[in-house]
């Protein structure tokens, strides 16, 4: 999975499979930004995904503030073939449950601390 941003409008965009060729995606006649995950200088423990197996589930869980202002959007689950993402909003409880996929990675996106990532043992 790659994230993009754009830098004047700040639109973002989830790319599950890129081309070859290099061609980048545009938006107000740029090239997006690709968003890198665990690179904005913030508390890592209120923005990583934290996780639990049980059964052959895995329940994900974020340690972060779910405020008007400030929140998780999303948390999602990638693994070789699969791209599973659970929307949130202020005041929703930070927790999804996904099929447990060793090797797979978790990412949460914070509207003001970006893109934070989580590898699944």
């Amino acid at each position: 999975m790659k994230l993009l941003r754009c830098k004047s409008c700040g639109a973002r965009v989830i790319v599950d499979k890129d081309c070859n060729c290099k061609c980048g995606i545009v938006c107000c006649d740029e090239e997006m930004n690709v968003v890198k995950s665990n690179s904005v200088d913030a508390a890592i423990e209120k923005h990583v995904p934290v996780y639990e197996i049980v059964e052959n589930k895995i329940k994900v869980t974020v340690n972060h503030v779910m405020e008007e202002d400030h929140y998780i959007e999303w948390i999602a689950l990638e693994s070789k073939n699969t791209l599973i993402k659970k929307d949130f909003k202020p005041g929703d409880k930070l927790e999804v449950e996904f099929e447990y996929i060793p090797g797979s990675v978790l990412y949460s996106y914070c509207n003001k601390h970006s893109l934070w990532k989580k590898d699944v043992e």
